[in-house]
């Protein structure tokens, strides 16, 4: 997503950078790509920077905001983080005299060029200068939507959003796997085709997306939690969705859709 974003902005006549320390190999390719200007260092971001994009795995979202500590410029979170979260990342950039602008990308990474749909992702934004960021995006494959001047709203929103679209496919892969430990996945497919007939390629798709991103949605997941638990709303079921995302074996690269199901289940069964 963040390379994506990166190359909407290069396409728009922006100079974006990024930094190669400590980066692997897949970023740096992913970056090339993208038409970013490698500075090499977090300290020449900082200095050479107007505005800060973060997107980042909700986990890391406050320790990117430390280490960009000391930023005068505009500073856009666009991670998956509960409002209570990115209220303390907007602590850190304004006590080092930056400007936080809340953000929320919901949809798929931005194609280069736009597809024929004209279907991007949509940038959610939020806080007193977030009229500013969406000036920014203007005619990029990005459509960005000021929700209101409150600090942290986009956050809510994307908490909100992601508490069912990611949620719901932790319960389907949960259910499909008490299935198999009970010997009766055939009968409960045989039903889903009569009553319920999209959850079986539904549950193909979450495996997919589980095995692939489910590392990156169990932070997603305890931060829908902490959301909850600041509403005075039950948080269980995003901390068992949490656990569900963290058991499947990592992959790299896509495969094979029926393989990847039978492993996440096998997984989640501790087998």
């Amino acid at each position: 997503m963040g390379a994506g974003i990166g190359a909407a902005l290069v396409r728009a006549g922006y100079r974006v950078t990024w930094a190669s320390a400590g980066r692997r190999q897949p970023s740096a390719r992913r970056a090339q790509t993208a038409g970013l200007v490698d500075v090499e260092s977090v300290e020449a971001i900082r200095r050479e920077s107007d505005l800060v994009v973060s997107v980042c795995p909700p986990h890391a979202a406050l320790d990117v905001a430390k280490r960009i500590c000391g930023f005068s410029g505009l500073y856009l979170d666009a991670n998956a983080i509960a409002p209570a979260t990115a209220g303390e990342v907007a602590g850190v950039i304004e006590s080092g005299g930056g400007s936080y602008v809340d953000g929320a990308i919901i949809g798929s990474p931005p194609q280069i060029p736009p597809p024929a749909s004209g279907q991007g992702p949509r940038l959610y934004l939020s806080g007193p200068r977030a009229a500013e960021v969406r000036q920014v995006f203007r005619g990029t494959p990005v459509e960005a939507i000021v929700v209101s001047a409150a600090r942290t709203s986009a956050s809510a929103l994307k908490m909100s959003y992601a508490a069912w679209s990611k949620g719901s496919a932790a319960l389907l892969l949960s259910a499909r796997a008490l299935a198999v430990s009970q010997g009766v996945e055939e009968p409960l497919l045989a039903e889903w085709e009569r009553s319920q007939p999209d959850l079986d390629g539904r549950s193909i798709r979450a495996g997919q997306q589980a095995s692939m991103k489910g590392w990156r949605w169990v932070g997603e997941m305890e931060e829908i939690a902490k959301a909850y638990r600041s509403a005075g709303l039950p948080d269980g079921f995003h901390r068992a969705a949490a656990e569900v995302f963290s058991r499947p074996v990592r992959y790299e690269e896509a495969v094979p859709d029926d393989a990847t199901l039978a492993t996440v289940l096998e997984a989640l069964l501790g087998r």
